[in-house]
């Protein structure tokens, strides 16, 4: 490890709740719930403490507005790093972006879409951390699923079972 090791939390979320069509699919925007959702999300981080100093988006619009909406509701002025790859990568090409992440980033709140982000917070827990919480992310990942994983070590060396849930929260549930 380097001389920045120590624990860094990494934040999970699938976008709110979308609208069934638009444009095209990535042009889906959140529907009047999952601006709501999104904000409840945002509220929860905020409660628990959690203020990011990196956060990596997916170049939806669904996901852009999931971002809005609950970093405005966490108060958090933070423009994200939207990344156009994250809206397609499964989960190997999601954890190799997460493993670009830059060293000094403690606090890293990833947002974007399904099977994908499910399958990274599951690969990574490493079934060490809340019993309740990962029981919880093992039954499912409905629309603003937030895990909150607690990782020990670089980005560059996040791997499979490396970092331990923390807090899952689904708003509205």
């Amino acid at each position: 490890m380097s001389a920045d090791e120590g624990t860094r939390t990494l934040v999970i979320v699938r976008h709110a709740e979308a609208l069934a069509d638009g444009p095209s699919d990535a042009e889906r925007r959140l529907s009047e719930r999952g601006h709501a959702d999104a904000s409840a999300v945002g509220a929860w981080l905020a409660s628990r403490g959690i203020s990011p100093d990196h956060a990596l988006v997916s170049a939806a619009v669904r996901t852009l507005q999931t971002w809005e909406d609950l970093a405005d509701a966490a108060g958090w002025d933070l423009e994200p790093d939207v990344d156009e790859s994250l809206y397609a990568a499964g989960p190997e090409t999601a954890l190799d972006l997460l493993r670009i992440v830059p060293d000094d980033v403690r606090t890293l709140v990833v947002v974007g879409h399904n099977p994908t982000v499910a399958s990274l917070a599951q690969l990574l827990d490493d079934g060490e951390g809340d019993l309740d919480a990962g029981n919880r992310l093992a039954l499912g990942y409905p629309p603003s699923a937030t895990t909150v994983l607690s990782y020990d070590g670089d980005w560059e060396h996040l791997a499979d079972a490396s970092a331990s849930v923390v807090a899952f929260f689904v708003a509205g549930r």
